[in-house]
């Protein structure tokens, strides 16, 4: 049964209303999309079309199997409806868990046609303990935060004591295999920074030789080729995955860089552990010193002029770029003022957050800007939802901008893969799971909060999510 409960309460400043908008305006509520009235029906409804029976796929064309940092997002969202199945969906992930810890980026699924997916479980060759064919490399560990908001959702200290084990088995693995002398953690594979295609790699991958050999995409079949990685970049990306699974998926290839994201990733997972560590009776000191160490050191490596950058792990080098990458250590909890500060700054100067009130993925005043492409340029839901979640409790001025982005792009163009940040056109994927679950997350937290006062566009969508939070994890499994 659907509760329709009272508006929300009146809160700050956060998000105030939005200035009255031209309806034929892209930043505009579209009359096709329903109105503000059915934006969460619609996020529940991709998320529950896109479930698979213990995991959810992020679409069901072009990406049929389960994808590793995709499932912690993707449970963020389920958590504000079906506790449930978030709980499962994280569960299920680390049920192919390798035996050294790592969380593979893929795990397929064995009734999905072989030939469906490049590169399939055939190009990895291998399995996890579990019997379940995975990939090798590895994504963003976003998931002891998301394990955690799981469990605020619908408390569960089973659940939590559970997963534990799992996750700090995770974060040894990457500090075991990737860890530097400087205490930064390298990936080994463009894929592995979930930005596949970011400018920022495209000075390292020009050692990499292209080899045409073994590609055999299919990506285009579903999605404009203007929209997605040229087959050069493809011949280099499998390159490097044959060389790392040559050496049994031990040693780099001519490809590894300490990236912002991917490093700001395991510090926040580490001050989740410590939540998680202290809810489950333990001793959460090691993971608050691992979180303080690793925000040290990305602070004394990658921040330079306002923003943080990557770093070319074979060279020593800092890779300078306008990704939005550098903006994501503001989850760090314990950034220092000045340079939370200083990121703010950077993401009104260069990445223009007011002017366009979304986060483009690549700075749009430079030359390798593409707002249609595949990670050099467009905006995605999930680098919004980290800048937003980074700014809530330092500037809710700005993370207000970033909730109503997020929102308006939706209403826009529906449940897409990834928009273009001027004019939130759609691009990539249709009924895209991380950006059904994380809008649901961003109006949830409104909504619970009473951050947003009655007018706002965010303050509509989030009165609304109440005629779907309150659905029995059974009315749809």
């Amino acid at each position: 049964m659907i509760s329709h409960p009272a508006a929300p309460p009146r809160g700050g400043d956060l998000l105030a209303p939005a200035p009255r908008q031209d309806r034929s305006s892209p930043a505009a509520w579209p009359d096709r999309a329903g109105g503000p009235r059915e934006l969460s029906r619609e996020a529940v409804r991709v998320l529950v079309a896109n479930w698979d029976g213990s995991y959810t796929v992020p679409s069901r064309r072009l990406y049929p199997h389960q994808w590793s940092w995709d499932s912690a997002f993707i449970a963020i969202g389920n958590a504000r409806w079906a506790p449930r199945r978030a709980r499962q969906e994280l569960l299920t992930l680390f049920g192919a868990q390798w035996r050294d810890g790592r969380v593979p980026h893929i795990v397929f699924n064995p009734s999905v046609p072989a030939g469906s997916y490049f590169p399939g479980p055939d190009f990895w060759g291998v399995r996890a303990p579990c019997g379940a064919a995975t990939s090798g490399i590895v994504q963003p560990p976003v998931h002891a935060p998301a394990a955690w908001q799981v469990h605020l959702a619908d408390p569960d200290p089973a659940f939590l004591r559970r997963i534990y084990p799992r996750l700090v088995a995770q974060q040894r693995f990457l500090r075991e295999a990737r860890r530097s002398a400087e205490g930064l953690l390298s990936i080994v594979h463009p894929w592995e920074s979930g930005m596949d295609n970011s400018p920022a790699w495209d000075a390292p991958l020009a050692a990499v030789r292209p080899d045409p050999l073994g590609v055999s995409r299919r990506d285009l079949a579903h999605v404009d080729p203007g929209e997605r990685p040229t087959d050069r970049d493809y011949e280099r990306y499998t390159v490097l995955a044959r060389a790392y699974r040559d050496t049994g998926y031990r040693r780099p290839g001519a490809f590894a860089v300490q990236d912002p994201l991917f490093n700001a990733a395991y510090g926040a997972a580490e001050s989740a552990l410590a939540k998680i560590a202290a809810a489950c009776g333990l001793d959460p000191a090691p993971h608050h010193r691992e979180a303080a160490a690793i925000t040290a050191a990305m602070v004394e490596h990658l921040y330079a002029d306002g923003l943080f950058h990557a770093r070319d792990a074979l060279t020593g080098r800092l890779i300078r770029s306008g990704s939005a990458a550098g903006l994501t250590p503001l989850i760090l909890p314990g950034l220092p003022h000045e340079i939370a500060d200083a990121l703010a700054a950077t993401a009104l100067d260069r990445f223009e957050l007011e002017r366009r009130g979304t986060v483009p993925s690549f700075a749009p005043a430079t030359p390798e800007f593409d707002p249609a492409r595949y990670w050099r340029g467009p905006s995605w839901i999930n680098l919004s939802w980290l800048v937003w979640h980074g700014l809530r409790r330092r500037r809710p001025d700005l993370a207000a901008l970033v909730a109503d982005g997020m929102v308006r792009a939706v209403a826009h163009a529906g449940f897409r893969e990834y928009f273009d940040p001027a004019t939130l056109e759609g691009h990539g994927c249709h009924d895209f799971s991380w950006s059904a679950a994380l809008v649901t997350d961003v109006l949830a937290q409104h909504r619970l909060e009473g951050l947003a006062p009655p007018g706002g566009e965010v303050a509509q969508q989030a009165g609304r999510l109440g005629e779907v939070h309150d659905i029995s994890d059974h009315v749809l499994t």
